[in-house]
């Protein structure tokens, strides 16, 4: 029998990673994949402070080690100084995709203004994809469900494993034959 699918989420946050705030957004995020996956999968999690190398080392150790199909960040998209989440996603990534931000950021400024600060982008490394995610549950639902649709025919195109939609809640583009 093959192994299921394996899904990683990473809350970055200062506060969630001393246990000062509840991990709210990594929860958040990983109730919208079970709402809207039907494939069963396996999840690895960690919630880690706005450090660029624990950043890395956590990316690096669920698509190399832990073999991840999507890994979804929450967490340290915005211009403060300790939002590095980017960086850490571009030093680990072999290529880039920059139309997941570019239409996070599009889909966002339809309820708040401020989305052109947002710093979200996503990227490969081997046959994992990263994603990354804003820091509220609220912002992590519109973007998410803005570039959903693309991520299963994504992962298909990089070796990962195949991922199915519920149709009734997110229906996920493939071309005829996929």
């Amino acid at each position: 029998m093959k192994n299921q699918p394996r899904i990683g989420v990473i809350n970055i946050s200062d506060r969630a990673s001393q246990g000062i705030y509840e991990d709210i957004p990594g929860k958040a995020c990983l109730e919208l994949l079970k709402e809207w996956l039907t494939t069963e999968f396996e999840v690895s999690y960690a919630v880690v402070p706005d450090e660029q190398d624990q950043i890395e080392a956590t990316l690096k150790r669920f698509a190399d080690e832990e073999h991840c199909s999507l890994v979804v960040t929450t967490g340290g998209t915005g211009p403060a100084p300790r939002d590095i989440t980017p960086e850490a996603t571009e030093a680990v990534c072999e290529r880039m995709l920059p139309g997941f931000g570019e239409l996070m950021r599009a889909a966002s400024l339809k309820y708040v203004p401020s989305a052109i600060l947002s710093r979200q982008t996503a990227g490969t490394r081997g046959s994992c994809l990263i994603v990354n995610l804003p820091g509220k549950p609220k912002a992590i639902r519109e973007n998410l469900e803005a570039v959903f649709p693309a991520i299963p025919y994504c992962i298909d195109l990089i070796g990962g494993a195949r991922l199915e939609t519920n149709d009734a809640v997110m229906k996920a583009f493939r071309p005829k034959g996929a």
